[in-house]
Order: C-alpha cells, then sequence, then structure tokens
C-alpha cells in the first residue's frame, strides 16, 4: 500500500518479514484491508489520549490468515488491541511477519467510528493514611 495514498484516519503499523529481515512501516486506514503477506489486517478503532496526557497509541485489530493461493479465507488469528508503547506485550508473531502498532494518525478528519477507551486494568484503591500528624 502506498503510504502516501492512505486519507483519513490510519493505524501506522512495523512489519517485520523475518526470511529477508526486512522492518518497515505501513499505514493501514481503518475499515480497510491490507495485506501483508498472508496476512489480511483489518484495523477497527483508533484510539489516542488527550495531548495533554502522556503519549500513546492503541489499536484494535482483526488480522487473518489467508490461504497463499486466496482458494479459501484463512482463520482469525488476532482480535484486540495492540498499544505502541507496548509491542513486546501486544504485538503478532507470526512465522514469517511480526506486526506491531506504531502510531495512531485522527489528523483533521473525524473517525467512522467513535473513539474506544482501550481496555484498563483494574486499579486498586488508595488506602488514605489515617495517621496523626
Amino acid at each position: 500500500m502506498n503510504a502516501a495514498a492512505a486519507e483519513g484516519p490510519v493505524v501506522v503499523l512495523r512489519v517485520l518479514e523475518k526470511g529477508p529481515a526486512r522492518a518497515y512501516a505501513i499505514e493501514a486506514p481503518l475499515h480497510a484491508t491490507t495485506r501483508v503477506g498472508p496476512l489480511e489486517i483489518v484495523p477497527t478503532r483508533c484510539w489516542e489520549p488527550p495531548p495533554e496526557d502522556v503519549p500513546e497509541s492503541a489499536a484494535f485489530l482483526v488480522i487473518t490468515e489467508r490461504d497463499p493461493a486466496g482458494r479459501f479465507a484463512g482463520s482469525e488469528i488476532f482480535r484486540g488491541w495492540m498499544f505502541a508503547s507496548s509491542p513486546g506485550l501486544s504485538a503478532l508473531e507470526y512465522p514469517t511477519h511480526d506486526v506491531w502498532v506504531l502510531d495512531c494518525r485522527l489528523g483533521g478528519t473525524p473517525a467512522t467510528e467513535p473513539r474506544a477507551e482501550p481496555p484498563t486494568p483494574p486499579v486498586e484503591p488508595e488506602v488514605a493514611d489515617e495517621s496523626p500528624r
């Protein structure tokens, strides 16, 4: 996919081709299928925090493995959030390719889907220190 051709919200992905050990970035438009070798990647959500918060990008991706000959649809091998700040935690490791999120570019164009908050881990309630001072 030509990076300059992408319009509207896109997810920037890093792809590692394991055979030639080549890494490159691609832009995958929301709700569109982007092919990477035998993988089809469809980003469905893009999330960025407000500018005053710590920079972070996250994307909800559906990744399907396709039959190389294209005779039949393959199986879904990933469905979930990928976080740019934690590629080791949420990247897809596939025999021929690794894929992880670098950025979520919403630009001035509103997303076709409302922004979705990524899942957050449970937070332990703070216990107030009630000792006299």
